[in-house]
């Protein structure tokens, strides 16, 4: 059975969904260390979470871009999650979603959270045909993620260079049994129409 064009797949539990970030260790230890976000991470910045480990790892290199060298497993509520989404425009313009650019630009200044659908990556992080979620919180999304959604913080690095050197060695069999299982999450009604899913 094919992949639907956009759909969200995430490791995901009855309660929590795993979404992944990558920081540099001044962000990342601390956060570790609180099991929430502390400073010096930035709560007036948007940020990024990714429910895809590889499109993750596309993003930052496996962990080797300056800056992203932590990657952290982060469990989410899903009742967040699934608020975010709820409250999400899309960050590009869908002649089937919205009535006009200008309607879609109004929502996209008032919404707290933004969403965009990029290709999926493969193992070896080529482009698939497609594509995986984003998810940008700001404003009062922002204070709800590290105040009241962020149930645990993981450091998954190590497991993260351990998949990147069975790739170098050529073991891309092993490397893949490495991988996080995610599976297709089912949204809310009338959750995916407003993020462009194709689901009603």
């Amino acid at each position: 059975m094919p992949v639907p064009a956009r759909q969200i797949r995430a490791a995901y539990t009855d309660r929590t969904i795993t979404v992944y970030q990558a920081y540099s260790p001044e962000i990342a230890e601390p956060a570790v260390a609180a099991g929430r976000f502390v400073a010096p991470f930035r709560r007036e910045r948007m940020t990024w979470i990714k429910p895809s480990f590889l499109w993750m790892m596309y993003r930052c290199g496996w962990a080797a871009k300056p800056g992203q060298e932590r990657v952290l497993a982060i469990e989410l509520t899903r009742e967040g999650f699934e608020w975010a989404l709820a409250n999400a425009a899309l960050s590009h313009y869908d002649r089937d979603l919205h009535p006009d650019r200008a309607a879609w630009s109004r929502q996209l200044k008032t919404s707290p959270v933004r969403v965009q659908w990029d290709p999926e990556r493969s193992l070896r992080l080529q482009p698939l045909p497609y594509r995986s979620l984003q998810v940008g919180l700001s404003g009062a999304a922002v204070h709800r993620y590290v105040d009241e959604w962020t149930a645990a913080i993981t450091d998954v690095t190590g497991t993260v260079r351990e998949i990147r050197a069975l790739l170098d060695a050529g073991h891309d069999d092993e490397a893949a049994a490495r991988l996080p299982v995610e599976r297709p999450y089912e949204l809310p009604p009338g959750v995916g129409a407003r993020i462009s899913t194709g689901e009603a």
